[in-house]
């Protein structure tokens, strides 16, 4: 070996260990970065004949495509179940439970109590009284149910609009740095950086829709959906979506008030078997347009059972056949074919409404001119026995059994109790999951005492090469002395 190739070779080496240590330094840098790609330098000996040394083939960026593949499928999962959780623990929660006085189940228990201590004594107005402000406080109990259930609507509108946003913001951003990865590529230089941008943008969008990536030769990508929709392939897709101001019950995607997805000006499905299907948007379709309107129909069967127990033909013999009964629809005569939104709609009688001074009527009838006598206690008892009293609710909402009011009331919560319950538990399941895939995924990432032990051999390595030069040093200026 000549001194020149033993000094090429050396110099070789210590550029390759500079460069070594310096992808040391910014995989430490970036040990906590998501999506970042571990460096690695790819080396080889130069050919004999060239002066041999240590030729810099490029950078290696260490990732494992498949556990990246299930991670974002897992994210998507994970997106889907906590969003339908959400859902249901927030119903569950506006409900309330048996033990909760401000719920359902207990502002109908506290109208049974009143109406049992003003039957025992129906002269006591304080008594009538809290029977026409228990009874109001179920009809504004089943008011604000209705009420937050359409807001749970109206936010996954929002929410799909912020969603879609994201993906099209998303897939521009994607397809400039496809166009950056093949610049660099017929450029011979480092893609590394914009591939950990391309991660990161790709992971940004995972939870939204599950995703199918195929990679090209300069690294730009294709995107895809598991479903078979096409995000981006040569050209961004655009995806379309008109979000609403305003949530009614009566407000359908068959019925065009509420917007579904377009792709490039096509129609697709986010839920079901759609091509969107999947992730936190689909999740979000699902809470829009089923979980909380199949919630509606079931507040609102809750609502016309009620006003049809109390209104004409029940109890009160004073109510014309068209008379508004006990409950209303907003002070009118309920129509059983505007059943939709009912629970939004139910008020007491105004005739007995509280602080109206006609409490009395409790006792004496909606329709009596003048009061009775104070000791008949008939009305309230009737009441009560219609309350009670086993009937097949007239909605399709409720099952069809013979039940009391207070046992559909209690069916409703259940429902509702259970809902959340198997919710909660495949979220769980969907969480521990996607827990391990991350951290499989990063036991493949930067491990900060391997590449300390990494810089250390570097360190050894380019004290070797030092000394080789100046041993070559040293016997040139032996050379150039003879």
């Amino acid at each position: 070996m000549s001194l020149s190739t033993a000094l090429y070779g050396a110099f070789s080496g210590l550029k390759a260990n500079s460069r070594a240590a310096a992808l040391v330094s910014t995989n430490i840098a970036n040990a906590t970065t998501e999506s970042y790609g571990r460096r690695e330098l790819e080396l080889r000996s130069g050919a004999s004949g060239t002066g041999g040394g240590v030729l810099i083939d490029g950078v290696l960026r260490n990732v494992n495509p498949v556990l990246i593949a299930d991670r974002r499928h897992s994210d998507a999962e994970m997106g889907l179940g906590r969003a339908l959780y959400d859902f249901a623990a927030r119903f569950e929660t506006e409900l309330g439970d048996s033990e909760s006085p401000g719920s359902l189940v207990g502002r109908y228990t506290a109208l049974e109590n009143a109406l049992l201590v003003a039957a025992a004594d129906p002269s006591s107005a304080q008594r009538l009284d809290q029977v026409s402000l228990t009874a109001d406080a179920v009809s504004t109990k089943l008011n604000a149910l209705s009420r937050d259930v359409q807001a749970a609507r109206l936010d996954a509108d929002t929410e799909i609009g912020r969603q879609v946003t994201l993906l099209n913001e998303t897939i521009l951003r994607l397809d400039g740095i496809n166009d950056d990865l093949r610049r660099v590529s017929s450029a011979n230089a480092d893609p590394a950086g914009l591939l950990d941008e391309q991660a990161r943008l790709i992971d940004s969008i995972s939870e939204i829709v599950p995703l199918r990536v195929v990679r090209k030769d300069a690294g730009d990508i294709a995107l895809y959906t598991t479903g078979g929709a096409v995000l981006l392939d040569g050209r961004p897709s655009e995806i379309g979506f008109a979000p609403v101001n305003a949530m009614d019950p009566v407000f359908t995607l068959a019925g065009g008030d509420l917007s579904g997805l377009t792709i490039n000006g096509m129609f697709a499905r986010a839920s079901g078997n759609g091509v969107l299907k999947g992730g936190s948007l689909a999740a979000q379709f699902e809470i829009r347009d089923e979980a909380a309107p199949a919630r509606q129909t079931q507040l609102d069967a809750i609502a016309r059972d009620l006003i049809e127990r109390l209104g004409p033909g029940g109890p009160d013999a004073t109510l014309a056949a068209a008379d508004p009964g006990l409950f209303t629809d907003d002070g009118f005569a309920f129509d059983p074919l505007n059943e939709a939104g009912i629970a939004g709609r139910i008020r007491i009688n105004t005739l007995v409404a509280p602080n109206s001074g006609g409490s009395w009527r409790l006792r004496d009838g909606l329709g009596a001119v003048t009061t009775g006598p104070v000791g008949e206690a008939r009305l309230l008892q009737g009441i009560t026995a219609a309350l009670e009293a086993g009937t097949v609710p007239s909605s399709p909402a409720l099952p069809g059994v013979s039940a009391s009011f207070a046992t559909h009331v209690a069916d409703v919560t259940s429902d509702a109790a259970a809902a959340r319950v198997r919710a909660e538990g495949q979220k769980t399941y969907l969480s521990a999951q996607n827990t391990r895939l991350k951290e499989l995924e990063l036991a493949n990432g930067v491990d900060t005492d391997a590449e300390l032990q990494r810089l250390m051999q570097i360190e050894q390595l380019y004290a070797a090469n030092v000394k080789v030069m100046q041993t070559v040093d040293d016997l040139m200026q032996q050379l150039m002395s003879i």
